[in-house]
């Protein structure tokens, strides 16, 4: 019987580059509420932190939240710190770290050929910061 660990990389023996187009699907979201801020590389820096700053000032929230997953997480740590720093301390930051399974779609060159379509999971890291205003006591 094969290991998790050994099926992965016999599924990636029998896969050949050559002969498959990787297709990457996007990753399934959270629920979207007006607070939520998802962070991403393609966007200007200054457009994605823009917005945050017009959610916390003027689009009446007392908190935000900032996603980001994989290479965006850097990003959404920027932009948290940025807001908070631009706050004079007025922000606080709360942050969690999950672990996103991703789908990858294996769609063959060739259709003619005996290649099947498949599909692969992997895992992504994430983080999710809550961006807030305390409570006066």
């Amino acid at each position: 019987m094969l290991s998790r660990r050994e099926g992965v990389r016999e599924s990636r023996l029998e896969m050949d580059p050559v002969e498959y187009t990787l297709r990457k699907r996007l990753p399934r979201k959270l629920p979207k509420r007006r607070n939520d801020v998802y962070v991403n590389m393609k966007t200007d820096f200054r457009a994605q932190l823009a917005r945050c700053q017009k959610l916390l000032e003027g689009g009446g929230h007392r908190e935000i939240c900032v996603h980001g997953l994989g290479l965006a997480i850097n990003r959404a740590i920027n932009i948290a710190l940025r807001l908070q720093a631009s706050s004079q301390g007025a922000l606080q930051l709360a942050a969690n770290t999950s672990t996103v399974e991703l789908v990858d779609d294996l769609e063959p060159e060739d259709p003619d050929e005996a290649g099947e379509p498949m599909t692969r999971t992997r895992n992504n890291s994430a983080i999710h910061i809550k961006v807030f205003y305390p409570d006066a006591q």
